[in-house]
């Protein structure tokens, strides 16, 4: 049974999370939730996962809804903004969280690869972001928060695809910031370093501890450690900062 409605900074606001089914989207949205907004979260094949975010946001007192979405199509996008128009009024902030890894070396990667990886990266957080501003424009209010990684700022080897798309999103989030910054919405972007999530858990052994031995903080950051900046950005103490990267990478480009 729901506790009811949770006040906070954010009551009264309706966050769309993407990729919240598990990891650093799932934290997202929770945390989101704590802060009292209402969620709607997404996600692609993870059905059981979402249901159960959404069964643990619910039991907190968080209005949420869940829907399934490829963000790399735009119908479904434009149908699930409308879900969330219908659920709770419009959508005043976007976490852009959905992506996917498909690692290869350039010169084995295939072009369904590439394609791939950039589709559901970088056109998913544009696709999503054009869906949700004619109403943030309307409303002369808005948070767009992107996910990046410190790979689209360091690089990696074997993830040409996946630092490209990180890096697009960046160059996107500086440019989107500069075309609505004079309606009142921001546009910034986090980029997590390695975060013990599904994503990094098929690394070798090997490199693991190479990426941890270029990390000054020696440890992997866990999804949790994410989730309270993303809940500042999108909050009223962050409204004079936009077109920002921040890093949440134990130091790692630093080093």
């Amino acid at each position: 049974m729901s506790a009811g409605p949770l006040a906070g900074p954010l009551s009264g606001r309706t966050a769309l999370v993407t990729g919240a089914a598990r990891g650093i989207g799932r934290a997202i949205a929770l945390d989101l939730g704590r802060a009292g907004a209402r969620v709607f979260i997404t996600y692609r094949g993870s059905e059981a996962q979402a249901a159960a975010v959404a069964e643990e946001l619910r039991a907190a007192g968080t209005e949420c809804r869940v829907s399934q979405l490829d963000v790399r199509v735009a119908a479904e996008v434009d149908r699930v903004v409308a879900e969330a128009k219908e659920a709770f009024g419009g959508v005043q902030i976007l976490v852009n969280n959905a992506g996917m890894t498909d690692d290869a070396l350039v010169m084995r990667m295939s072009e369904q690869q590439w394609d791939d990886v950039i589709e559901t990266n970088l056109r998913g957080t544009f696709l999503m972001s054009k869906a949700v501003l004619r109403d943030m424009l309307r409303q002369r209010w808005g948070r767009v928060i992107n996910i990046t990684s410190v790979v689209g700022v360091a690089g990696n080897p074997g993830q040409a695809n996946y630092a490209a798309a990180k890096a697009g999103i960046i160059g996107f989030t500086r440019s989107l910031a500069l075309e609505v910054a004079s309606r009142g919405i921001t546009a910034n972007a986090v980029a997590p370093g390695f975060v013990l999530t599904d994503m990094t858990s098929g690394l070798t052994d090997e490199r693991k501890g190479v990426i941890l031995s270029r990390i000054p903080l020696g440890r992997y950051a866990e999804a949790a450690e994410i989730a309270p900046l993303v809940t500042f950005l999108a909050g009223e103490g962050a409204a004079y900062i936009t077109g920002q990267t921040y890093h949440v990478d134990g130091g790692l480009v630093m080093a």
